[in-house]
């Protein structure tokens, strides 16, 4: 019986860096943005009025270990 170890024929494609880095960033700002809702946004440094927000991410700060009430 023969064996034939495992040898890959192709290599995976190269990404350069200069096309993934717009989309790297625009990652960078949604993670920003999603840590600003579930962190801050209540209170005195609310961008918008009411707790229709804080209500909406409210599990999400307790998983998360942010402070609350």
């Amino acid at each position: 019986m023969t064996v034939t170890p495992f040898a890959p024929t192709t290599r995976p494609p190269v990404i350069p860096v200069r096309e993934a880095l717009p989309w790297v960033v625009l990652g960078g700002l949604v993670l920003l943005l999603a840590l600003y809702f579930i962190g801050a946004e209540q209170g005195a440094t609310s961008l918008f009025p009411g707790m229709y927000i804080h209500e909406f991410v409210h599990d999400g700060r307790h998983l998360l270990g942010f402070p609350c009430h």
